[in-house]
């Protein structure tokens, strides 16, 4: 067997490239759209926050049914192409209705509808690629995918901001849009190359054995996925928190380009693009040869670790900035290093491992829960958030404080589980 990646690869890796900027285009300049509709000030501030995490709550909610219908009706590839239309549709409304609370919650719900439904689709269309030949395959495709995700995340995270100040929110939404129909057209372009799994309704019944079998794995793959929605309501406050904690610092230049809160989004594609090739060609490896055996679940749970570790470094920022100093925005770098450190760790990692554990029949399905994670975590954000300004009412480092400690429990509960799970 050769070991160079099944030439069909390149358009579904290709399409995820694009469908990310696509996405993280909109995700850039969401917040400051959201809190600019509400009439700006620290109480649109908050509520532009808690509407952005439920609209990624439903991004990542929507999978289930975008699973359901490709595993039960109309297969991966189908599911992809045609709901990828909505995903544009969404795209163009954002752009055509600026200043209009319908036109963004309309649009939302569309992209919503598009991103969520194809979401478990393209990752495990990838892995259908690989047939049992070449399975000692699946981590190296799974870091290249998420390795194109990143790519796709730092540019719509480094200039989508810059399109915005430079010619308004109608046009820097537009761009996504013309993204997510380039990746429309790149993964159809592939489809005489694919291979196509049929839905589950071209295939014979299967006996009450088999159906226990997966409910089993199923349960225990739910066990192991249910603590890293913790990990997912930390991270995704990049986009939200750590963008309005970047707002109160200085900004500074890089030649003629401006990082700012904003911008510093885009550090974090980054990182990833230059955290996969030297974890998994160098450090893995190097652990091995000593003896340490890092297994999916190991590298999950130092994930969620390092996310908490993360949350104490922007506690300390932000108590410096409530306190009056006056810090660069490049103190920034160092939370998101490690936040991203943990995300390389838990989230690549967790890929290759919903693929790999999922029973033939539920591909798509056990991709969706690992997506659910990251739903939740964008529902527990949003809830604490409304919680904080209507009741506690302690925001800034203490709530960043809670967040860490959260993660540090979680990830003491989610070790305990991963000893009981029949890994490699």
């Amino acid at each position: 067997m050769s070991d160079r990646l099944p030439p069909q690869t390149k358009f579904i890796v290709g399409n995820e490239a694009c469908e990310r900027l696509s996405f993280y285009g909109v995700i850039a300049i969401l917040t400051g759209y959201v809190t600019h509709l509400l009439g700006g000030g620290d109480s649109a501030g908050a509520e532009a926050k808690e509407i952005v995490h439920w609209f990624r709550s439903a991004v990542y909610f929507l999978p289930l049914l975008g699973a359901w219908v490709a595993d039960r009706l109309w297969g991966r590839y189908r599911t992809i192409l045609w709901i990828s239309l909505a995903y544009c549709a969404g795209h163009a409304v954002l752009s055509l209705t600026e200043g209009s609370k319908s036109g963004l919650f309309f649009g939302l719900a569309l992209l919503a509808i598009g991103s969520g439904g194809i979401k478990p689709c393209v990752s495990a269309f990838v892995g259908d690629q690989f047939g049992p030949e070449r399975q000692l395959q699946l981590p190296r495709i799974y870091g290249l995918f998420y390795w194109s995700i990143n790519f796709g995340s730092f540019f719509a995270f480094a200039f989508i901001p810059l399109v915005r100040e430079k010619f308004g929110y109608s046009v820097a939404f537009a761009i996504p849009g013309v993204a997510m129909a380039l990746a429309t057209f790149i993964f159809w372009a592939g489809r005489a190359t694919y291979v196509k799994i049929p839905p589950t309704r071209h295939s014979p019944p299967v006996d009450a054995a088999t159906r226990a079998a997966d409910r089993a794995v199923l349960w225990r793959i739910v066990a192991v996925f249910a603590p890293i929605t913790v990990f997912w309501a930390l991270f995704d406050q990049q986009n939200t928190t750590w963008v309005q904690q970047g707002e109160k610092m200085r900004s500074f230049p890089i030649g003629s380009y401006v990082v700012n809160g904003e911008t510093m989004q885009s550090v974090n594609a980054l990182y990833v693009m230059l955290f996969i090739p030297i974890f998994t060609l160098w450090l893995y490896p190097w652990l091995t040869r000593r003896g340490i055996r890092l297994t999916a679940l190991r590298r999950m749970g130092t994930g969620m670790v390092l996310a908490a570790v993360a949350f104490i470094v922007s506690a300390i920022v932000q108590q410096q900035i409530e306190n009056g100093a006056q810090l660069s925005v490049a103190w920034q770098l160092v939370q998101v290093g490690i936040i991203t450190a943990g995300e390389v760790l838990l989230s690549a990692t967790g890929l290759e491992f919903a693929f790999a554990q999922a029973p033939p029949r539920l591909k798509s399905t056990i991709m969706s829960l690992w997506l659910m994670t990251v739903a939740l975590g964008n529902v527990l954000t949003a809830v604490v958030t409304r919680f904080n300004a209507e009741v506690l009412k302690a925001s800034g480092a203490m709530e960043l404080l809670f967040y860490a400690a959260l993660m540090l429990l979680v990830s003491f509960v989610f070790a305990g589980i991963a000893r009981r799970f029949p890994e490699e």
